[in-house]
């Protein structure tokens, strides 16, 4: 077996090329993949060769962890069950059966090949806006392990997903955003720049933007008893001033990767109407673009998901 990909060659370097694949075994099944998306976090650090020391991570790898397509065929000796599955629209998170290239997460490419009980079954319909039940998923992760947001730090695609969450729960937070490109696109909550904002007994606080030096300005806005969850991916350390912690007693919780039950609940979510996607993707290219559309991705700050459209592709 062989699929097109996007490999990530070195920092910087990226190309779409053919690679070989190991074939299918056991329950895996083959997907034919029709968008997958860019990671505004972890990609863009992969990208610009400021990933941190991370178990797989090297040179040249096949990004992504967001895919969507359907499924095509399943391994020679697969169940009755797996191959009961082929013609479904599914989620898939990645392939590791790349030859030749790394699949740390390996999500960019025409075909994926992965174990059945990776793949989820989701709504038709959803076009390109499927590639954001990974990150739907990482927010009802961050959410579900304490209360909602009272003020959430960047209105980036991850952002506005904690803030869509939080008001289908009936929590209207206040949102804090510095770039100017980013300010609209609310509804039923409000996007404030930091400075402007002067309310300073915040409880819950989600940090959805990545910046290793916002713990201090988050304490700063906080309330007795209240807590930080860092949601975000930080490239670099992150430190505080302890005594205004101190006199707050701020808790400080990391939230870490999604798991199954997070991404079937945000699938339940989106199926029932409760959580919407529409307005998060803004650009969506021809893989053939992956060259250029890297760049594009985290330097344009009105680029809130990029996507690669893999239909078509000879």
């Amino acid at each position: 077996m062989d699929t097109l990909a996007v490999v990530v060659e070195a920092p910087g370097q990226v190309a779409l090329r053919r690679l070989d694949m190991a074939p299918p075994e056991g329950d895996d099944l083959v997907i034919a993949v029709d968008f997958s998306g860019i990671s505004m976090g972890t990609e863009k650090l992969m990208y610009n060769g400021s990933m941190p020391a991370f178990p797989g991570m090297g040179y040249p790898l096949v990004p992504g962890y967001e895919a969507v397509g359907r499924v095509v065929d399943a391994g020679p000796n697969a169940s009755a069950t797996s191959r009961s599955r082929i013609g479904e629209h599914v989620f898939v998170p990645g392939s590791s059966k790349f030859i030749g290239a790394r699949g740390l997460f390996g999500g960019s490419a025409q075909t994926l090949v992965t174990g059945s009980a990776r793949v989820l079954s989701i709504p038709e319909g959803l076009g390109e806006s499927a590639v954001l039940l990974s990150l739907a998923a990482t927010a009802r992760h961050a959410l579900a392990g304490g209360a909602l947001p009272d003020l959430i730090i960047g209105h980036g695609v991850l952002g506005r997903l904690l803030a869509r969450m939080a008001v289908a729960e009936g929590r209207h937070p206040t949102v804090w955003e510095i770039n100017g490109a980013r300010m609209d696109g609310a509804s039923g909550y409000h996007v404030v720049a930091p400075d402007a904002d002067d309310r300073r007994d915040y409880r819950s606080v989600y940090d959805a933007s990545g910046d290793s030096a916002i713990l201090d300005p988050a304490v700063a806005h906080m309330g007795h008893g209240g807590e930080i969850v860092l949601a975000g991916f930080y490239s670099d350390p992150l430190s505080f001033n302890f005594a205004p912690a101190f006199r707050r007693e701020t808790r400080i919780r990391i939230a870490t990767e999604f798991l199954p039950d997070d991404l079937a609940a945000v699938v339940a979510m989106v199926g029932s109407g409760r959580l919407s996607l529409d307005g998060l993707v803004t650009n969506t290219v021809p893989a053939t673009e992956a060259a250029t559309a890297y760049g594009r991705a985290f330097t344009d700050p009105a680029c809130l998901k990029m996507v690669f459209d893999w239909r078509d592709m000879s």
